[in-house]
């Protein structure tokens, strides 16, 4: 996606947070409502076409969809028993054994990319995000990330390198990849250790109470609540309510 935008003039007043970390989904990057069984069958259907062409050994193509449909619904079971993110990368190597196609680093993650890719159609951003960022970043604010997901953190990376916002996020974390998930305090205190920033000089930003909210307020930090369509009718802990990105400047410089 490229946008047109001009860098906002750096703010002269001393900053109130020294960090901004973002949740992904729905507060960096929106997804679209879509029909889950037809997007996963979208994406089996990427995935066998890749793994044929590699050779593998495969069963028809709806045999293919409902083994790895059942081995991803299977494993996010097992994850919301634990409480921990699973890692897919996991199961694409499983199932590159299993279809007789090599394990190699490339291989997994040209698969793991067939796997997401056609989600991406159904993302948005805010046109401004580019500029919000980048203004926050010249005045000298630490940027990171925090997200719960099961897919692997370099297919997110390259989906923020393909919006154009990766660069904004040297630190990135995401939950598979560690042994936390939102809201254990653990997963943002890996972030700000990171950016070495303390938690009462940082403020999160995300959509979802419990789990960004709550767990950024129990690590110390400041909270704001990404609300965009007005639905939350109280903060729910949250120090700061906001519609947009591009009213976080406002946030951590107060007098703006």
């Amino acid at each position: 996606m490229h946008v047109n935008w001009q860098p906002a003039p750096r703010p002269q007043t001393s900053p109130r947070f020294a960090a901004v970390l973002f949740d992904l989904g729905e507060t960096l990057i929106d997804f679209k409502p879509v029909h889950t069984r037809q997007m996963l069958r979208v994406a089996a259907g990427e995935a066998y076409a890749y793994l044929a062409s590699l050779g593998g050994k495969l069963p028809s193509p709806e045999r293919f969809y409902r083994s790895q449909s059942w081995s991803l619904h299977r494993a996010l079971l097992w994850s919301h028993l634990r409480r921990r993110d699973f890692n897919s990368l996991d199961l694409l190597r499983r199932s590159c054994r299993r279809f007789g196609v090599s394990e190699d680093d490339s291989t997994l993650a040209e698969l793991a990319w067939r796997w997401y890719s056609p989600i991406i159609p159904h993302t948005t951003m805010e046109p401004d995000l580019p500029a919000t960022l980048h203004a926050l970043r010249s005045a000298g604010i630490k940027l990171g990330l925090v997200s719960n997901t099961f897919v692997p953190g370099f297919v997110h990376d390259r989906h923020l390198a393909a919006a154009g916002l990766l660069e904004f996020f040297p630190v990135r974390v995401y939950s598979c990849e560690t042994r936390f998930r939102k809201p254990h305090r653990r997963i943002f205190e890996l972030a700000l250790s990171a950016l070495k920033t303390d938690p009462r000089d940082a403020l999160f930003v995300g959509d979802r109470v419990k789990t960004d909210i709550r767990g950024a307020v129990r690590a110390g930090m400041c909270a704001a609540l990404k609300d965009p369509k007005g639905l939350s009718s109280a903060r729910h802990g949250a120090h700061h309510v906001i519609g947009s990105i591009q009213e976080v400047p406002a946030i951590v410089f107060p007098t703006l």
